[in-house]
């Protein structure tokens, strides 16, 4: 009997197989990310820089805004009228106000991305701010607490499931709408989409879009485990309220019974 190495050939065969993904131009192409694995490190690196600082710095720039539109009832409607009005400006067309400005840099998709998420975190840190009870704050007050203390030790604590979904939100869309910068040349995962678009390149679309999602799913899942890590008190008052439950139904079988 006659034993046919084909090893070797094999491992030919299945090279070539592997290869021949970029050659079809197929959607799903692993030899795509093994080849091109560090300009996708770079660009997802840089989509996480420009996404984390126009969220951090739009939280800055909402969060004394929102306390404005809370202290003096007659600055809401213009603060969330002017938050509106920027959020409905296009893209292209703030990019290009901006460029003039900044020049192309990364300096021109921050500060479009900043007043974008401004018309989310204002809005949600002003309801989480005034969804506090009155009694609460008097009872503070009657305590001694002064208006800084009050804020930071009291109205905030309560305040943050709204702040944190509003930042969720604000950091999802960012995420998203950070490739749109790929425009000016700053668009992280953008810029590869946007080179895939124009050549067609299938692989290359698929898999910056994919890296996208990915990384808007992670981020919200981070901000879910810091929101819950944050307020301890919402998961007790969860756990009560369904033993609460769980005693009424089984009062209520009894009774049936």
């Amino acid at each position: 009997m006659t034993t046919v190495d084909a090893g070797p050939s094999a491992l030919t065969v299945a090279q070539a197989a592997e290869q021949s993904c970029l050659q079809a131009n197929d959607w799903i192409c692993g030899e795509y990310v093994r080849t091109r694995g560090h300009e996708l490190l770079d660009a997802t690196v840089q989509h996480i820089g420009i996404t984390a600082v126009s969220v951090i710095i739009g939280l800055l720039v909402a969060f004394p805004l929102a306390l404005v539109a809370r202290r003096w009832r007659a600055a809401a409607g213009p603060v969330l009228g002017l938050t509106t009005v920027l959020y409905t400006v296009p893209s292209l067309a703030m990019f290009a106000l901006l460029t003039p400005v900044f020049g192309v840099s990364a300096a021109v998709v921050i500060t479009g991305l900043v007043m974008y998420s401004l018309t989310i975190l204002v809005r949600n840190i002003l309801a989480g701010l005034t969804s506090v009870p009155d009694e609460v704050r008097e009872a503070a007050r009657g305590m001694g607490y002064g208006a800084a203390r009050l804020l930071f030790e009291v109205e905030l604590p309560l305040a943050l499931p709204a702040m944190v979904a509003g930042l969720r939100i604000a950091t999802v869309s960012t995420v998203a709408m950070t490739t749109i910068g790929s425009v000016v040349g700053y668009g992280g995962l953008g810029n590869l989409i946007a080179s895939g678009m124009e050549g067609f390149f299938k692989a290359e679309v698929l898999t910056a879009t994919v890296l996208c999602v990915l990384l808007a799913l992670v981020a919200d899942l981070l901000l879910m485990g810091l929101q819950r890590l944050l307020t301890p008190w919402t998961r007790t008052r969860t756990r009560t309220r369904a033993g609460t439950r769980s005693r009424r139904g089984a009062g209520t079988t009894k009774a049936v019974a």
